[in-house]
């Protein structure tokens, strides 16, 4: 298994509707891939690791899939469709990490 980690750096003065993240943007990935996207988490940054620093990532998602040929699968045909709903709740530019999943609770 694999996890797409979307993260949004948390910059002064950046625009980031956590609503719309949640409500809009997330389910229309999961709908677009279907199957290929097996479950999918948000999270919202609170906190950093420093007592009373800012978190470092404003928001991020983490998309499960099988493997990557199925992730590519799934994503590739709707990217322009999923890409361009970023503006709709951000301007920030987000970083994207693909891991293996090698332990899962």
């Amino acid at each position: 298994m694999i996890k797409v980690s979307v993260m949004y750096p948390n910059k002064p003065g950046a625009r980031f509707d956590h609503a719309y993240y949640r409500d809009k943007h997330m389910p229309l990935i999961k709908a677009r891939m279907g199957d290929a996207c097996l479950y999918y988490t948000v999270d919202k940054g609170i906190a950093g690791g420093a007592p009373g620093s800012p978190a470092p990532y404003v928001g991020m998602c983490h998309i499960f899939s099988s493997s990557m040929e199925s992730f590519q699968a799934g994503f590739g045909p709707h990217a322009k469709e999923i890409l361009g709903d970023i503006a709709n709740y951000t301007d920030l530019t987000p970083e994207m990490q693909f891991s293996e999943v090698v332990v899962e609770r």
